[in-house]
């Protein structure tokens, strides 16, 4: 059913200011502004790559509002495209989703998806723009890894053979990439369940319970993004590199609306997500 991570919904307390961020650090246009009212919320629709950044205001009581003064803003939700709405909206009835249908969209209630709010929206291709290719993953921190991909499997339709298992113990996780439509696309939501409680994402589970943690996109210049960022003065921290460069970085929260956001080198996820000789294969090519 899943065809892509398509966006991200970010709460701010202020839409003006959290708008310069978000088209400073990853170079973006602003497509329309309008109101969300099952979210009791004005957003800010902006394009990155080929995805959407969905910049969120709370406009009254509401679960932005709710989110935003217990949290101070954030990731808020993960959106995701479908082929047809009103066969997803069905699929989801018969699995006993809570939703409600707005603007040509689907919300899910979180208590749905192991605390993931989640949009649904028509799948729309779009010309690619920006810093970054499109965003590719968003976290789900959870408590039983293995219950929330038999959970997602059946809600979102999706094939539990192609999805890849994950283990990081320097981030102190195991879990799952519950992959939509491999191997043509890297999209997936990354199902972790904590193995080291020390960790940052232990204590993110400790004090919000399953919960979104993060979003991943995709580069093909990771090293003109971090530049980017050097010329703000703005937080990140580099991951690995090979012959071709740098692969990765980290946004810290600080510099990104609160949200923590990896950033790797196009293809090179594939490393840990089933493909690892396209990864090869795409930096063999840079070093040519």
């Amino acid at each position: 059913m899943l065809k892509s991570v398509d966006r991200v919904q970010i709460a701010v307390r202020d839409l003006a200011t959290a708008r310069r961020i978000v088209a400073d650090t990853l170079v973006t246009e602003t497509l329309c502004a309008d109101e969300v009212p099952p979210l009791a919320a004005r957003r800010l629709t902006m394009q990155a790559g080929t995805s959407l950044i969905e910049l969120l205001e709370p406009a009254g009581a509401g679960p932005v509002l709710d989110f935003v003064e217990r949290w101070g803003g954030g990731l808020f939700a993960a959106g995701f495209s479908v082929a047809d709405l009103d066969a997803a909206a069905r699929q989801l009835e018969r699995e006993g989703a809570r939703f409600t249908i707005s603007n040509s969209q689907i919300f899910l209630d979180p208590s749905a998806t192991c605390g993931m709010r989640t949009v649904i929206s028509a799948h729309q291709e779009r010309t690619p723009l920006g810093a970054i290719r499109w965003i590719y993953e968003v976290t789900n921190v959870v408590g039983n890894w293995r219950a929330a991909a038999q959970r997602y499997a059946r809600l979102f339709a999706l094939d539990a053979s192609r999805f890849v298992p994950i283990t990081s113990e320097e981030f102190g996780y195991t879990g799952t990439l519950t992959m939509f439509d491999s191997p043509a696309r890297l999209d997936r939501v990354e199902i972790t369940q904590i193995t080291d409680p020390a960790r940052a994402m232990g204590r993110l589970h400790q004090r919000r319970g399953d919960s979104l943690y993060m979003f991943y996109v995709e580069a093909d210049d990771v090293a003109a993004l971090a530049r980017r960022l050097d010329s703000r003065g703005a937080r990140y921290a580099a991951g690995r590199s090979d012959a071709a460069g740098l692969a990765g970085i980290f946004i810290h929260p600080t510099a990104f609306l609160g949200v923590l956001v990896g950033v790797s080198r196009t293809d090179n996820a594939w490393l840990w997500s089933g493909d690892p000789e396209r990864a090869h294969r795409a930096a063999a090519a840079l070093r040519a």
